[in-house]
């Protein structure tokens, strides 16, 4: 059982970060390879603030979301915008150069080693129950992320932006016909995506690690979820993640010789067998 919950854990750590790659490759049909570079960037910012400034823990979090959400938004604006109608092989060669000039950065300012980060005493330890120990912080970080999870739900499917990105998504240009700033929706969606992406870079700290490498480290799990997910659904990407987050962990405990095996596997096989991921939609631009 504390395997299982261990495994949901990391799953809904997954969630948080992939959900704004999902977003934003799904609905905005952008391949932004550089999204593990937006949760890094959360992900130092929370440390930074925690380590330099005294912000308390649960303070850096929002913090360090609506922080990366600016640079989210200046980027958009001044370079992604541009990119938006380009072939697939631009956006990645465009990402791929964010990947590696924030990696520089990052090494510039703070260094090639592993960022510490002290938890508050409330989040620490474990609760004992039978057959089942559960971290705190674990339990924090679910808890946060199933209520993010219900709210993006709720803000797609109930709200007149929902709406109004539902209908950018499916048709820009009639959407632009019935008075619909679509530019806005998009700068707005892809400003969510990084602040999510900031979010889950800072609380994922603690589990798993940040240092310069962290986009290249972890990429390909965020596209494991959008992949298996199926991009641009939030329901799709909370389930994805849950199963691969249990998944890896199952694997790596219970076969460590394989290591990551386990979680490539599962790709592989969704990727044949349903290649448009288990809540797939077809992206509009």
């Amino acid at each position: 059982m504390t395997v299982l919950f261990d495994g949901i854990a990391s799953g809904m750590l997954l969630f948080l970060i992939s959900v704004g790659l999902s977003v934003t490759l799904g609905l905005m049909n952008f391949v932004n390879l550089a999204h593990g570079a937006f949760a890094m960037v959360g992900g130092y910012v929370c440390v930074t603030l925690l380590n330099k400034a005294g912000v308390p823990f649960l303070a850096s979090l929002p913090l360090a979301a609506l922080a990366t959400a600016a640079v989210g938004v200046v980027l958009e604006r001044t370079l992604y915008r541009r990119l938006y109608t380009a072939n697939h092989l631009d956006q990645v060669l465009f990402s791929i150069s964010l990947v590696f000039m924030s990696m520089s950065a990052m090494q510039y300012f703070f260094g090639a080693q592993q960022q510490p980060l002290n938890l508050p005493d409330f989040l620490k330890g474990q609760i004992n129950l039978p057959g089942l120990d559960m971290g705190v912080y674990r339990l924090f970080l679910i808890v946060v992320s199933l209520l993010i999870a219900w709210g993006l739900q709720r803000m797609v499917n109930g709200t007149r932006f929902g709406a109004e990105l539902r209908a950018s998504v499916d048709n820009p240009r009639a959407a632009r016909g019935v008075g619909i700033n679509v530019e806005r929706i998009f700068t707005l969606t892809f400003a969510l995506g990084t602040a999510l992406a900031g979010l889950g870079g800072a609380m994922g700290v603690e589990m798993l690690g940040l240092d310069p490498g962290f986009p290249v480290k972890y990429v390909v799990y965020f596209l494991i979820v959008v992949a298996v997910g199926g991009s641009g659904s939030i329901a799709g990407s909370l389930v994805a993640s849950l199963i691969l987050g249990v998944v890896d962990v199952a694997g790596k405990y219970y076969v460590p010789q394989i290591g990551s095996f386990v979680i490539y596997a599962v790709m592989v096989v969704m990727l044949v067998f349903r290649p448009q991921g288990l809540f797939g939609r077809q992206a509009a631009r």
